[in-house]
């Protein structure tokens, strides 16, 4: 099954407006307005039934902070509709999920949508991840205010998979986390090699000579090199 030519994102979140420059700007407006990629921003206080339009309240059992309610995050899921249908998966952003990685997103880039529940607070009610998502994940061992930025996160690496998202395709065959491919054994992701642009000389700090000798095979292997080392 290979990636999907267009993929639709879910984003549940009480900040929507905190992705107004992430899906304006640069690779994903671009995305956007070719079609490759629909991003639907759901605001979970838009779900909430009461007056005041709270998403929050106090853990039982006692402790500091607040907890994301259930209601309404079911709610939101029900008006996107995307795990009923089959064809997507539902995502818990969650420092106790499993930490994302580029095998993940292939994986995810496969699919016709992914929705990302993004929680605040000290935690989501946990009926969310054990009854409405397929999985939790986290971006990394350190903490963050909410799942917006991680959402970011996922969203770009998942999208630059997509068939189009990037105007040269050749740039995802060495890019960096990228295993060998079709590999019985597959080799440790490598970081990709240092790279440089003009000027040739900066305040006495030069680019390799390897770099400047029109020599492709002697560049080719400088590279490799370089590669091998960060592994």
């Amino acid at each position: 099954m290979g990636y999907a030519n267009s993929m639709t994102f879910n984003i549940l979140t009480i900040f929507p407006k905190m992705f107004n420059g992430f899906l304006g700007e640069t690779m994903m407006k671009r995305g956007i307005e070719s079609g490759t990629v629909n991003v639907k921003l759901v605001d979970i206080r838009e779900h909430a039934t009461d007056k005041h339009k709270t998403t929050d309240d106090t853990p039982y059992g006692g402790g500091p902070g607040m907890v994301m309610k259930v209601e309404p995050v079911y709610r939101a899921l029900r008006g996107v509709g995307s795990r009923e249908s089959g064809v997507g998966k539902t995502v818990l952003l969650s420092p106790r999920g499993r930490q994302f990685t580029q095998q993940i997103a292939k994986g995810y880039a496969k699919l016709e949508s992914l929705t990302l529940v993004c929680g605040r607070y000290e935690g989501v009610d946990q009926r969310v991840a054990d009854h409405l998502c397929d999985e939790e994940l986290s971006i990394g061992p350190y903490v963050l205010s909410g799942g917006e930025v991680a959402a970011m996160v996922v969203v770009e690496t998942v999208a630059r998979l997509l068939p189009g998202f990037l105007g040269n395709p050749e740039s995802l065959k060495e890019e960096s986390f990228s295993p060998t491919p079709n590999s019985l054994h597959p080799t440790p992701p490598s970081i990709e090699y240092p790279q440089y642009t003009k000027p040739e000389d900066f305040m006495g700090w030069k680019v390799p000579d390897v770099l400047l000798s029109g020599n492709h095979a002697r560049m080719k292997e400088w590279r490799k090199k370089q590669t091998d080392k960060s592994k």
